[in-house]
């Protein structure tokens, strides 16, 4: 953990001491009701793992095993009765087998696709700090609110900023919002070990990697690769969102996103083979024909649609479906389903299940099947053709009325949430994930 991301958390807990007198000094003498009464602080955890045999370092064919571990501390803080201003501060730690095989001949193991390498690239740190603002209207009918965001890991830097609109009408039973955002982003490009010699200049089949080592197959190793000149990915998009109550028991909402991307789309560090070249290898391990090539431009729309029906004060189904297409050729479909049980005044359990089904990009072939001579090329599985299942249980703590109190905390909220999540290509995950809310007095 770096000193940035220190000094990050200290900022966070020094805002959360000093939000109560900012409040008193805000109060007026007209009153309002306040959009936020009080200030509140989420501290939310997760642990993600998951295994499956198709790597996208490796060429679509080696371990995807992954572990990571995150942390997000966010802090809620009112102005005044109108303005509301949030602090989001997280840090991800992750140990990718499949990532550390960036460089396969670094460890005291023979390289092998199947098998982590012990180089450093097994491992990264991913920190996150967003800071938002929200103003409503008088008549809590018009909510303006902004944002900006910076995060970054060893090889990847991104600037964000964005806004938001929301119009409540009919009552409040009616609200529209739109929303955009826009992601400047910058790699600082990893390439596999073993091409890093045919950069120009580079002395190719002579460095040490392959005079230290033993090539079988193709021997004479001749990679395509021309490192990408680009290392730069903006990201701008927009949303709209029309929600509806149509009964007491009944709510319905349209959502409708647009996203354009340009720039460096490829991942640098994932190796393609090719189906009409020979395969050359030191160890166990394939060397690489080439690095990913995708289009430096891609546009994705999204449609969606949510329904909640309250069945009674026990009950409440909630549903999902959702609609993706972009111009790579990939379209999916999206079902989730919940329903919240109320079993007493203070815990709920959250059944959920999730189906995902989508089919492969235009650019995507399987293991050592792409061809030299298509312009665009990969073997990441998140572009093939796959079905997924995901299956949920949580459960909620609530307590609105904060009876335990820790120093200035009282606590409002605990949630814990387990979900399982497999594909049919034979990745599998799992998720755990928890939250604690608390209200500073």
């Amino acid at each position: 953990m770096n000193i940035k991301i220190y000094n990050s958390f200290a900022f966070l807990f020094i805002a959360v001491l000093f939000s109560g007198y900012a409040q008193e000094e805000a109060s007026s003498s007209t009153y309002k009701k306040r959009v936020l009464e009080t200030s509140e602080i989420d501290f939310l955890s997760s642990y993600y793992t998951q295994d499956g045999n198709n790597a996208a370092v490796t060429g679509g064919l080696g371990t995807e095993e992954l572990s990571d571990i995150t942390g997000t501390v966010v802090i809620t803080i009112p102005l005044n009765a109108d303005d509301v201003l949030t602090i989001d501060s997280g840090i991800s730690a992750y140990t990718s087998a499949s990532s550390s095989n960036v460089d396969p001949f670094d460890g005291n193991k023979n390289a092998d696709a199947f098998v982590a390498s012990s180089g450093a690239s097994r491992q990264d740190v991913w920190s996150n700090f967003t800071l938002g603002y929200s103003h409503s209207s008088d008549d809590r009918n018009n909510i303006v609110s902004a944002k900006l965001s910076v995060s970054a890991e060893f090889d990847y830097f991104s600037f964000g900023f964005g806004g938001a609109y929301t119009k409540l009408f009919n009552e409040k039973n009616t609200e529209i919002s739109i929303n955009t955002n826009v992601y400047l982003d910058s790699w600082t490009a990893i390439y596999p070990v073993e091409l890093r010699p045919f950069t120009p200049g580079g002395n190719g089949i002579e460095n040490g990697i392959f005079t230290n080592n033993t090539i079988t197959g193709n021997t004479n190793y001749s990679p395509i690769f021309i490192p990408f000149e680009e290392e730069k990915r903006n990201s701008y998009s927009l949303g709209i969102n029309f929600s509806q109550i149509l009964s007491k028991k009944l709510q319905a909402s349209l959502t409708l996103d647009f996203v354009k991307q340009e720039g460096l789309l490829s991942t640098p560090f994932q190796r393609v083979y090719f189906n009409d070249f020979e395969d050359s290898f030191i160890d166990n391990f394939h060397l690489a024909d080439a690095i990913e090539q995708l289009p430096n431009s891609r546009f994705k729309t999204a449609a969606g649609a949510r329904l909640h029906y309250y069945i009674n004060e026990v009950f409440v189904l909630r549903s999902y479906y959702r609609y993706y297409l972009d111009d790579w050729g990939i379209d999916s479909h999206t079902i989730n389903l919940e329903a919240p049980i109320k079993i007493t005044d203070k815990f709920t359990l959250y059944p959920s299940y999730r189906f995902y089904t989508q089919n492969q990009a235009d650019y995507f072939s399987a293991y050592n099947q792409n061809l030299s001579t298509d312009a665009y090329y990969t073997s990441d599985y998140d572009l093939s053709k796959y079905k997924a299942n995901q299956y949920g249980f949580g459960i909620t703590y609530t307590d609105i009325f904060t009876n335990f109190q820790l120093w200035r905390f009282g606590l409002k909220s605990i949630h814990f949430k387990y979900n399982n999540y497999t594909r049919n290509s034979g990745l599998k995950a799992n998720i755990i994930s928890t939250s604690f809310n608390f209200e500073v007095d």
